[in-house]
């Protein structure tokens, strides 16, 4: 869109000695010659046209979104655009602004056209009308027109222009022929230009919609949230509204991320003497997991899943509970450690490593098969051994402890707790290495899905597979991998009675699942209900959809968006191979960690939240509010590494609209000999039309309430209505005061400033019944119109007093003479 012939709508740039060259003289009453209109010609052919794409951009450069409320004033673009009320209320008022300015005639004439040019900034597709999308020029002043449209504009409001900028090029070329000011208007891609761009469907037909490319895959983008981490392999929240991120290391320390992306030096925690782990490429042991209590906030406990090993010899998990330091909010105490259970691992591999409260309060404990291959422990492997605590969920009650001596309790409804063979702890079975488990925390307005919990489960040589927990489950293990059998004499035993992993896919996709999360988050709503995991070996992030009358999910490709999709500050369009784990904020936004270099010691290990950059959230919506954070100690500000697909330093920024002097008319100086009666009442009623809307007070007031069709205005209507009531009423006052003057004798000058303020305050009081209301009061006046009233109210005043001399002095001569 970048051209010499543009350069005249941006407050600076380069080209604008070309286009002083293309567009002649600035008389407004030359034509170009022949010369002229070809070297014109010349510059639009030059152009490079760009080919359509479905990519909307708003002013600011962040995706557009549909207003949380009703937009009054451009209507036509409340359904998705890149306007709140509040920008919408602002561009109502300069619109007004520009109309005080305007006779009747132009009023009626241009108010449509000017609106529409204005609301453009409304538009979904804003950035490409304003050029705003070249980092490299300046934003336009004026939308891309059409030709066929400008020229209508030309000819209807090109004495407008100079109300709508000051850019001289685009004062100047207004005031020439049509055929110059549209060329340096229009656009070179045509598909964009308004009204053009209104009629493409390529264009509309998938506004505020995931982006995808022609495979059908979803194109999201990322931001950089945390880099030099070793391994991270789990972030979660406290859940106490203070928004902090606890970020694990595989090597056993905890750090805390702060809101604003910085990281307190001291970490929360550190088992790093306690914790078993080797800096061996893919070794599965470390800190493994973490939960904090659902009251939390209150009792300060928390709960962590880490391997050790005992005697150099022995290796165990451990499952213990732990507080926060009473000193410090953002330090465990490392005293308070209470050792929950301790479950021996045969093998290096398979170690689960998940802990989470589910909905019914209970923690819920994750536990790998016990390692090597195929579930080799006796005669049906331990999955599927429910007296066994490997390879499988496990559910207990923390707040207290039982008689038998153990730290936690059984929940009463587990669901072998009265079987013989089993072990009361075992909630589902049949798991074979689960790795990463979340809740879902359900549709935020009809809670859909509530308390589900998901979970990746690592398969052996063929498949990989996603199941949903419950009560009593056996997820087939060692009998079945995915859907296929897996030990064919298991896998035909009629006493299996498995539940089918909810989605699988085959080694050729990834070999091994890294399971997410459901997105319910608020930024990103095109993404809600999507379950979003991805693969620890391929890379690869994909995503599920539920079909809810069948219950059935089916795969949402996902991928990372070209450099045009993710062109917006910040954002990136890559991330590291090996992702290790997802994560969900305490605002529901998703996140996940992966690292170049899949050992526990290596500093390559990186945060990245998700974004969908073809919708996001009204401005403000998402707004938080935590609670403060004390901090004691010193804060690691964040340096973003990744390289983005936007340089921040060529962000191409909306300047600050700026307040235009508009043109006043020169003010009348009052002349009381000849003021009539007439002429008050049509100063006053000018006067009162500028006061005829709702004040500001009242509107913000609307603001706050939800749109509602049937109290919706028709602006036009109602501007009609204003203008034929005041028209009446003007002529009826005219000719009440045009028999006033023939009947009544003339009037001192006090009696007619007595009724030159009862016919204003009669005006007023008539116009405040009008119950149209076609805008907002302004609330500031320009100095130049207070000096204006303020002097002629002191001329006018001395007059008074001068006249009221002159009268006493007569009547006193006369006095005299008749004496």
């Amino acid at each position: 869109m970048t051209s010499t012939r543009d350069a005249a709508l941006h407050p600076s740039g380069a080209g604008c000695a070309v286009l002083r060259a293309a567009a002649g003289p600035s008389s407004t009453k030359d034509k170009p010659s022949l010369p002229e209109f070809i070297l014109i010609v010349s510059v639009m052919l030059l152009v490079s046209v760009q080919s359509a794409s479905a990519h909307p951009q708003c002013l600011d450069f962040e995706p557009p979104f549909k207003p949380p409320w009703h937009l009054e004033f451009c209507t036509q673009y409340e359904q998705f655009g890149c306007c709140d009320q509040k920008t919408d209320n602002m561009i109502a008022e300069r619109y007004w602004d520009i109309i005080d300015q305007l006779e009747v005639a132009g009023y009626e004439l241009c108010a449509d056209m000017l609106k529409e040019v204005l609301c453009q900034e409304c538009s979904p597709y804003a950035a490409h009308l304003y050029d705003a999308e070249d980092p490299y020029t300046p934003v336009r002043e004026l939308p891309g027109l059409c030709f066929g449209y400008c020229s209508e504009f030309h000819a209807k409001c090109g004495h407008v222009v100079k109300y709508l900028t000051e850019n001289q090029r685009l004062q100047e070329t207004s005031a020439r022929d049509v055929f110059t000011f549209c060329s340096v208007v229009d656009l070179s891609d045509q598909d964009y230009c308004y009204p053009n761009v209104l009629k493409s469907p390529d264009l509309n037909s998938h506004l505020g919609q995931v982006a995808e490319d022609r495979g059908g895959c979803l194109q999201l983008c990322l931001t950089e949230v945390a880099n030099n981490l070793r391994n991270p392999v789990l972030m979660l929240h406290s859940g106490d509204d203070t928004h902090r991120m606890f970020i694990a290391e595989q090597v056993g320390f905890v750090w805390v991320y702060l809101r604003d992306g910085s990281r307190l030096e001291q970490p929360f925690l550190d088992l790093s003497g306690e914790v078993m782990t080797t800096p061996w490429l893919g070794d599965e042991r470390g800190f493994l997991g973490m939960a904090f209590h659902p009251e939390y906030r209150g009792n300060g406990r928390f709960f962590i899943y880490y391997s050790i090993q005992v005697n150099s010899k022995l290796e165990k998990i451990r499952v213990s509970e732990m507080k926060v330091s009473a000193h410090d909010m953002n330090m465990a105490d490392p005293y308070s450690e209470r050792v929950i259970l301790e479950i021996e691992e045969p093998a290096a591999n398979h170690n689960g490593g998940q802990l989470l409260f589910g909905l019914d309060g209970y923690l819920y404990i994750f536990t790998g098969d016990g390692g090597k291959a195929g579930d080799p422990f006796g005669k049906y492997g331990n999955a599927q051994n429910k007296s066994a605590l490997l390879g499988k969920v496990l559910r207990i009650n923390v707040d207290g402890s039982d008689s038998s001596g153990k730290q936690y309790r059984i929940p009463p409804d587990n669901p072998f707790l009265g079987d013989p063979d089993a072990r009361p702890e075992v909630y589902a079975y049949g798991v074979r290495n689960m790795w990463r488990c979340s809740v879902d925390r359900g549709d935020l307005v009809s809670r859909y899905g509530r308390g589900r919990i998901f979970c990746g489960d690592v398969g052996q040589n063929r498949y990989e597979e996603i199941d949903i927990i419950v009560k009593g489950g056996n997820y087939g293990w060692r009998a079945k991998e995915g859907f296929e059998c897996y030990d064919m004499k298991l896998c035909h035993n009629s006493s299996l009675n498995d539940i089918l992993p909810i989605f699988a896919y085959s080694h050729h996709v990834g070999k091994s699942v890294t399971g997410g999360y459901v997105y319910r988050g608020c930024e990103s709503p095109n993404l809600n209900g999507l379950y979003i995991f991805g693969d620890f070996m391929s890379g690869r992030i994909m995503a599920l959809e539920e079909d809810k009358s069948t219950g059935s999910w089916k795969e949402r490709s996902v991928c990372m968006g070209d450099t045009k999709t993710c062109s917006f500050p910040g954002l990136i369009n890559h991330h590291h191979k090996f992702i290790i784990s997802f994560a969900e904020d305490e605002a529901g936004e998703l996140y996940f960690l992966a690292t170049a270099y899949p050992s526990a010691m290596s500093p390559f290990g990186t945060v990245f939240k998700f974004m969908d950059p073809s919708r996001r959230a009204p401005p403000g919506k998402c707004k938080q509010k935590p609670l403060p954070v004390k901090v004691r100690g010193k804060k690691i500000p964040f340096v973003p590494r990744e390289l983005t697909v936007l340089d921040t330093n060529e962000k191409p920024t909306r300047p600050p609209p700026r307040k235009f002097k508009l043109a006043t008319k020169p003010p009348v100086t009052s002349r009381p000999t000849t003021t009539t009666a007439a002429s008050v009442t049509t100063a006053a009623t000018s006067a009162a039309v500028k006061r005829i809307t709702v004040d500001k007070k009242a509107r913000e007031k609307n603001t706050l309430k939800p749109w509602k069709k049937n109290k919706v205005l028709n602006k036009q209507a109602a501007n009609a209505q204003m203008r034929k009531t005041l028209r009446q009423k003007s002529k009826e006052q005219s000719k009440k005061a045009t028999v006033r003057d023939k009947i009544k004798p003339i009037k001192t000058n006090q009696t007619a400033s007595a009724e030159l303020k009862s016919n204003a305050l009669q005006t007023t009081n008539s116009l405040k019944d009008n119950t149209v209301h076609t805008r907002k009061i302004p609330q500031r006046k320009s100095a130049r119109k207070q000096r204006n009233r303020i002097k002629s109210k002191e001329e006018y005043n001395a007059f008074v007093n001068e006249t009221q001399t002159n009268l006493n002095v007569k009547t006193n001569k006369l006095k005299v003479k008749n004496k």
